[in-house]
C-alpha cells in the first residue's frame, strides 16, 4: 500500500472518531470543511498528478492536527504538557497547526519544478512562501468574518484568539515561518536540479 493511501485511511479514521460528539458542532463544521476540501482535492487529482511521499506527509500534518482541533476546539486540545513545560499562558496547539500550514510550500515548490512553470530558482523558492502568506492572510479574514457573523461561543472558539490581541498576526507569522523552513529544506534537498528545473534529472523526487 502506498504512503498516500495509508495517510488517507488514517485521516478517514481520525475524521470519524473526531466527528463523534465534538465540543461544539458548529465549530466542528467550520474547522473541518476546508480540511475535507483539501483532502478531497488531493484525492481527485491523485491520478493526474501524484506528489512525492514527502509532500503528502507534510500536507497530512495540518489535516490531522486540524481534525483534532475541530473536535476539541483548538484552545481546548489536551496540550497542557507543552504549556506547563514552557510556562506558556495559552494553549499553543493552534500555533503549531498554523506552522504546519506552511508545510504546503513544499508541494507548491515541487509542482512548480515538475511542471517546469518557472525557470528562475529565486521565483521557484519565493513563490511558495508568498503563496502561504497570502493564504494565511485570507484565512484570518475568513475567521474574522465568521466570528463576527456567528458570534457567541462558537464564533470565539473558531477565532481561537484566547485573549491575544495579536493572535491574527502571530498566526500569519507561524504560517510563514513554516513555509520558510520547508522551502529551505526543499532547496537543500533538490538544489542540484533547481537551476534548470529539469525534472528528468531527479526521478527520486516522487519517492
Amino acid at each position: 500500500m502506498r504512503v498516500p493511501h495509508i495517510l488517507l485511511l488514517g485521516y478517514i479514521a481520525l475524521f470519524a472518531i473526531c466527528g463523534w460528539a465534538p465540543h461544539d458542532r458548529a465549530t466542528w463544521w467550520a474547522e473541518n470543511i476546508p480540511i475535507v476540501l483539501i483532502a478531497a482535492g488531493l484525492v481527485a487529482t491523485f491520478g493526474k498528478f501524484r506528489f512525492s511521499n514527502m509532500s503528502y506527509l507534510l500536507m497530512s500534518v495540518l489535516v490531522y492536527m486540524h481534525t483534532i482541533g475541530g473536535h476539541f476546539t483548538f484552545e481546548r486540545v489536551p496540550f497542557d504538557w507543552i504549556t506547563d513545560m514552557f510556562s506558556f499562558e495559552r494553549n499553543h496547539y493552534d500555533r503549531i497547526a498554523h506552522f504546519s500550514v506552511g508545510f504546503y510550500a513544499y508541494p507548491i515548490a515541487e509542482l512548480l519544478l515538475r511542471k517546469k512553470v518557472v525557470r528562475s530558482t529565486a521565483v521557484l523558492l519565493l513563490f511558495p512562501v508568498f503563496a502561504i502568506f497570502t493564504v494565511a492572510a485570507l484565512y484570518e479574514i475568513i475567521e474574522w468574518i465568521y466570528a463576527a457573523l456567528q458570534g457567541g461561543s462558537s464564533g470565539a472558539a473558531f477565532l481561537g484568539s484566547q485573549g491575544d490581541i495579536w493572535d491574527a498576526q502571530r498566526d500569519m507569522l507561524a504560517d510563514g515561518l513554516g513555509a520558510i523552513v520547508v522551502t529551505l529544506y526543499f532547496w537543500v534537498r533538490w538544489r542540484r536540479v533547481l537551476p534548470d528545473g529539469d525534472w528528468t534529472t531527479s526521478r527520486n523526487l516522487v519517492e
